[in-house]
């Protein structure tokens, strides 16, 4: 304790020699980074906003947008310790639609003939199937890259072709439908969601969450002599946090079933349907779902040997083996989670489509690849955050769903994503050159 009093009128002398705004950025710890890609993100909202003559920011287009980006931000999550190991994954796209065809044809002809149609645990059933599928291949993938040495690159375009002609060959071309009716949950739509109430209190809980772990951090700091954030610093981060979650809540919570899923509904009750019935969304599962996904991969990527194995790897691979982690395994179960996510991923798609097709999944590669780029992870390894690559595949689809709602054809919609990527890595580049 006697050295944080010591250190403090040092640091309170530098500290008054910076300017504002750099100030609140040393008492606050925002990373810059960060801050920029939401400013770059909420401007985008604003400018399709005005030329879409309002349609852009409304619950509606943002619970849409939301739910639209969640099988990206799954697998977004994994390429980040994929590409923080300087490797690529060039397949998660085409991983995605063998392993949502492999779950279709599981539910919809496989086990309808084993344990019928409509048993409660048939969704259960081929999302495992779905999952061992990923899983399978992501280790296929990490063993030849790892063990026999192929580069990365080779390995997963072929992957890109193989998977793709394996998910055609699986049904011949057939679209298999529908879905199981609790698989379709993980969709999204009026089912999949939690309605207003349960929004509210997950917002609650996660509110709640955040000052948790603001607190505990400070324990901790406190604890081992680190450097403490000022008090107000604390507090503005835990109202911001807590005002932006409530705000998406509220969000969530504005945008009404359809009124003639309300009609069904009320006539469902043998009641009649009042006058302005209105019964929220809510969160929908998709999005609990990447969320989930996020805070499980943040936490292994930061908390855990395995996370600091990967990063420890990207840094420096020679050190990395030297200091004796076993970098080939590390390899190879990098390459399973993503599989695993690849097939989570799945589950939403298809889920959302009530229907798996030989189509699912194409470019999602290079949605998924440029969401983590986008989202600050550098492409020569060791730098990387999977909040920023979720919040990068937000942005994706932000560009994606404002360009549709202004009637832009698909060729200039991937222009914009390729420019968009190509300016993500040259900003990458400039940062890392002066922070070196």
């Amino acid at each position: 304790m006697s050295d944080a009093t010591t250190h403090a009128p040092a640091d309170k002398a530098r500290a008054s020699e910076l300017g504002p705004v750099a100030r609140f950025l040393k008492a606050t710890e925002l990373d810059t980074r960060m801050l920029g890609m939401i400013g770059a993100l909420l401007l985008i909202w604003i400018v399709f906003h005005l030329l879409s003559g309002g349609l852009f920011l409304t619950p509606r287009n943002l619970w849409n947008l939301s739910v639209q980006s969640s099988s990206i931000a799954v697998m977004a999550t994994g390429m980040v310790l994929v590409i923080v190991t300087r490797n690529i994954d060039l397949s998660v796209g085409s991983v995605l639609g063998f392993a949502g065809m492999i779950m279709g044809v599981t539910q919809a002809e496989v086990l309808p003939s084993l344990i019928g149609f409509g048993h409660p645990a048939m969704w259960l059933l081929a999302a495992l199937v779905g999952l061992a599928v990923g899983v399978a291949v992501g280790a296929l993938h990490g063993f030849i890259i790892a063990y026999l040495g192929v580069p990365a690159f080779i390995v997963t375009l072929g992957g890109l072709l193989v998977w793709r002609g394996a998910a055609w060959w699986v049904t011949s071309g057939r679209t298999v439908a529908p879905m199981d009716a609790t698989f379709r949950l993980m969709g999204g739509g009026p089912d999949g969601a939690i309605g207003a109430m349960w929004s509210w209190i997950v917002g609650l809980v996660a509110c709640a969450a955040v000052v948790l772990m603001l607190i505990g951090g400070r324990t901790q700091r406190r604890r081992f002599n680190f450097p403490l954030r000022p008090v107000w610093a604390e507090v503005f981060l835990a109202v911001v946090a807590c005002g932006l979650i409530l705000a998406a809540v509220m969000v969530a919570n504005s945008y009404p079933w359809p009124v003639g899923i309300v009609r069904r509904y009320y006539e469902a009750l043998g009641e009649s349907v009042p006058e302005n019935a209105f019964i929220a969304h809510g969160i929908a599962i998709p999005v609990l779902i990447a969320l989930g996904v996020g805070i499980i991969m943040t936490f292994v990527a930061t908390r855990t040997r395995f996370g600091r194995y990967v990063f420890a790897i990207g840094g420096n691979p020679e050190a990395a083996m030297l200091a004796g982690i076993n970098t080939r395994w590390v390899t190879m179960k990098i390459f399973m989670v993503m599989g695993a996510l690849a097939a989570i991923a799945a589950m939403i798609s298809t889920a959302r489509l009530n229907a798996a097709t030989n189509a699912q999944g194409t470019l999602d590669e290079l949605l998924t690849i440029a969401a983590a780029v986008i989202g600050g992870t550098s492409l020569s390894g060791g730098v990387g955050t999977i909040a920023g690559a979720m919040i990068g595949a937000v942005l994706m689809q932000s560009l994606a769903s404002g360009m549709i709602l202004l009637g832009v054809d698909t060729p200039l919609q991937n222009i914009v994503v390729g420019l968009a990527l190509v300016v993500a890595v040259w900003l990458d580049t400039v940062y890392r050159r002066r922070v070196q």
